[in-house]
Parts: structure tokens; sequence; C-alpha cells
């Protein structure tokens, strides 16, 4: 049985954090992450969870707590923002060049310059190429359920996962959320057992050694095909999980997608506003649909690439921008469409960059110029 609390996007996660109870936590405050660790602190003050907490003095020092405390063999979790995701970002290549399976919360926000505090996805997909599994989140509902899958994944194939959710869209709006059994939830998640921990005397290992032409493209190597078992092992543990929550753990779920003509596609919070405008637009025999992308690292290619190849015209919406190049999710569609031999009309819209609202009415019109065939190059929604 589940309980419906009423709890913001943070507070849904720092929920999954309490029944996973963590060996370790090491974490830094960083606006709009602060209240993932705050709530947590306080099950730690409280005995709720046996949690070792961390308070550090940086980012830096947070994800390099982390790596020494997996790499001893403990279960370790921790979550930030922006700045705090880009003064991690030389330990996060660690992480995962050292196989340690930690868990991250991302609470998206843009990052400076100019100083922002609002959301858009820049952190995050800058670090998309880090070796961190990626797994993206619609509402608090898939925040809270997501960290679960990602504790399982992480330690199934030996990769950090970052599981992101949209700041203060998410992180701070309340919404019905729910909490499944401790039990039922505590059976799911398991006991770790740590590979080759450094605090196993009986087992001597060496963490981080130097590697030079030598070694070091044969260990880069080996976490390719870590990412494409974590592709398989996603949805396997999200068939367990599902036992429990009856949700399904796509890689990305389609929604009136089938006899779509027009489709756009997009992660996190905004698939809610679409979807809302889809249930409209249909009413007015509009065929438009959604593919949202839930598992961006590893990107499920040839999935995605079946999901649109029949849809005529596409918008891909990205809430970040790459200077100079495409957009990021953008560049991933495309490559999956040009896979599948697609000929689908595919067009790249950039939107909310530093927390601008995207608007139901907004959404409609992409979708007129989708099925109208007036959408030319690249689309900025809501500029001035």
């Amino acid at each position: 049985m589940a309980k419906i609390k009423a709890l913001t996007g943070a507070e849904a996660s720092a929920e999954a954090m309490r029944q996973i109870n963590p060996d370790v936590c090491a974490a830094f405050p960083i606006t709009p992450q602060t209240p993932v660790m705050q709530k947590f602190a306080e099950f730690v003050a409280d005995g709720i969870v046996k949690s070792e907490f961390i308070c550090v003095e940086s980012e830096h020092s947070a994800m390099s707590a982390c790596v020494g405390s997996s790499a001893a063999g403990a279960r370790t979790m921790t979550a930030t923002s922006s700045a705090g995701l880009a003064l991690m970002w030389e330990i996060l290549g660690i992480a995962s060049g050292l196989r340690l399976p930690i868990v991250m919360t991302i609470v998206n926000r843009a990052l400076s310059a100019p100083i922002n505090i609002h959301c858009d996805h820049s952190d995050s997909m800058g670090a998309r190429d880090q070796g961190w599994v990626q797994i993206y989140s619609e509402n608090a509902q898939e925040s809270y359920e997501n960290t679960l899958l990602a504790v399982r994944l992480a330690e199934k194939v030996l990769l950090p996962v970052m599981v992101c959710q949209d700041g203060f869209i998410t992180s701070h709006g309340v919404e019905n959320v729910a909490v499944y059994d401790d039990n039922k939830v505590k059976s799911f998640v398991g006991e770790l057992k740590p590979y080759k921990p450094l605090l196993n005397v009986d087992d001597p290992v060496t963490y981080g050694p130097l590697q030079l032409t030598d070694y070091y493209f044969e260990t880069k190597r080996q976490q390719e095909p870590a990412m494409e078992e974590a592709k398989k092992a996603y949805q396997a543990i999200g068939k367990e999980l599902k036992k429990i929550t009856g949700n399904d753990y796509g890689y990305f779920e389609e929604y009136q997608l089938k006899d779509a003509k027009a489709a756009i596609v997009v992660l996190n919070s905004t698939a809610g506003t679409t979807k809302a405008v889809i249930d409209k637009l249909r009413q007015k025999g509009k065929k438009v649909g959604l593919l949202k992308i839930k598992l961006f690292r590893p990107f499920p290619y040839e999935e995605v690439g079946r999901a649109l190849k029949n849809i005529s015209s596409i918008a891909v919406l990205d809430r970040s921008e790459s200077f100079g190049a495409n957009a990021p999710v953008f560049g991933e569609i495309k490559n999956a469409l040009y896979d599948a031999k697609s000929k689908a009309k595919l067009h790249s819209c950039i939107f909310g960059l530093g927390g601008r609202n995207i608007y139901e009415k907004d959404i409609e019109d992409l979708f007129s110029k989708l099925l109208t065939n007036k959408l030319k190059g690249k689309e900025y929604i809501g500029v001035r």
C-alpha cells in the first residue's frame, strides 16, 4: 500500500533517500537543491536514518567525499545544482572512471553568466559525457521513483547515476506523491554488496592509480560496455519496481504518439504542459503527440528511431543550448532518425533558458506550425 503525501519534488527525493538509508551522504547547499539535503538532514538529526551526513565546504569536496566513501564500500548519495555540479566537474569523471555507484539528485538550474537561479538544463546537459547515467523526471512522483531505481541500477552496473528534476518547477512545487511501503522499498533496494572495497584488507586493491599510455585507453574502453549494460539493466530493474508501484519504466514515454502526424520531444516538467495541450488539440481532431525522454544516458537510439520513424513533423524542445552545434536533445534525436532512415521534418526549438516560462499557448502555436509546415530553421520559443 502507498501513502499519499503532499510533497515538493525536493521532499520526494529526500523521502526516497530516507527509505534507501544510504551509509554516507556528503553535500553542500545550493539553490534550488538545498531543500533536498535540508530535508534529509532532518531525517539524520531525528535518528530516522543511520546515514553519516558529511557537511563540506564546497561541492568539489562533496563529490570528493562521495568518491572516498563509495570506494571504501559505503552506499553513497548526494545532490546538487548548476554551479555546484560545475564545481564537481573534475570529480565527476573520477567517480565514473573508478566505476563508483554514487547516486546524485540534480535539481536543474541555469549556469552563469549572467547569474541566474532558475531552471534550465545547461548544468546536467553540460555533464552528459562525463560517464554518468542520466535519468530525467517529469514530476515529483517520478523524481521519487527514479531515485529508487537509480540505486539498484548504479550498483548493478557500477556506474554513477544522476536523477534530474526541474528547479523550482518540480523541486518547490507541491504535489500528491504516492510513497510506497518502507519494507517493500527496502526489500527492492536490498543491501549493498560492494565490489572490491578499499577496506577489505583480505583483498587489497588500488583505486585511482596513474595510467598513462599503457592502460588509460583500456580503462576508458571498459566504460562503454558498462553503459550498454546499464541500458539493459534499466528496464529489467524497472520491471521489478513496477511490482511495487504499478508504473512503467521505459526509456521514454509515448503520449498519443501512435497515429500522430506531428510530435514534440521534450524532457522533464514541460512534458506535463505538452500533454495538457495534446488533450485539447485531440478534442479538435488534431493528430498530435509527445515523446518524453526519460533515460538520456545511455541514449536509446534504436528505440527512439522506431517510435518516431513514421511521424511527418517533429519539434525537439531543448532547455539548453550547445553553442555552435546542435542542441543536446535535438542532436540525439537527429542521430536516431538518421539510423531509422526516417524522412520526418525535424526542427530544433530552444525554450525556457534561465527559467523563462513556456505556456500552453506557445505549445499550441508550435503544433500548429508543425501541422501546417510553417516551422523554418531553429525556433527560439518565448525570446524577445
